[in-house]
């Protein structure tokens, strides 16, 4: 399951890219529509905007923005940076990857069956984008 951090940050991107040409958005705007409390709303734009995803202006008409297009923001980027890898194993990791100590993974069967499940997630997640989510 993704985390609560994840499944803020996905909203909140979804509807900033509903309204991506009114300019910045503010976090009280995002926080009272979309029901996230504006504390946690708070540090999860930041982690966004120090990945490069958003910025954000300060002082009257500011807010926050996109730095990317919402359509060339994965929905697999986002999760990596919020709640880190995406496989359910660390042994079947692509980006997180570590070994299992007490495993050998040419025979485990469970390492070949989340490798699997991995790569099924990924296939939707790699081309499934902010913008994606926002007019579903």
């Amino acid at each position: 399951m993704i985390s609560k951090k994840t499944q803020y940050g996905l909203k909140a991107l979804s509807y900033m890219a509903q309204r991506e040409n009114q300019g910045p958005i503010l976090i009280a705007d995002i926080s009272v529509d979309q029901k996230i409390p504006i504390k946690f709303l708070e540090a999860i734009l930041l982690d966004l905007k120090k990945a490069g995803l958003l910025d954000s202006k300060k002082g009257k008409g500011g807010g926050y923005y996109f730095a990317l297009p919402p359509g060339k923001i994965k929905v697999a980027t986002v999760i990596r940076l919020l709640d880190g890898p995406i496989a359910m194993l660390p042994c079947a990791s692509l980006n997180f990857y570590k070994r299992c100590e007490d495993c050998d993974e040419l025979t485990c069967g469970l390492n070949h069956l989340m490798k699997e499940v991995r790569d099924a997630s990924l296939a939707i997640l790699e081309n499934r984008t902010v913008a994606d989510l926002a007019f579903l």
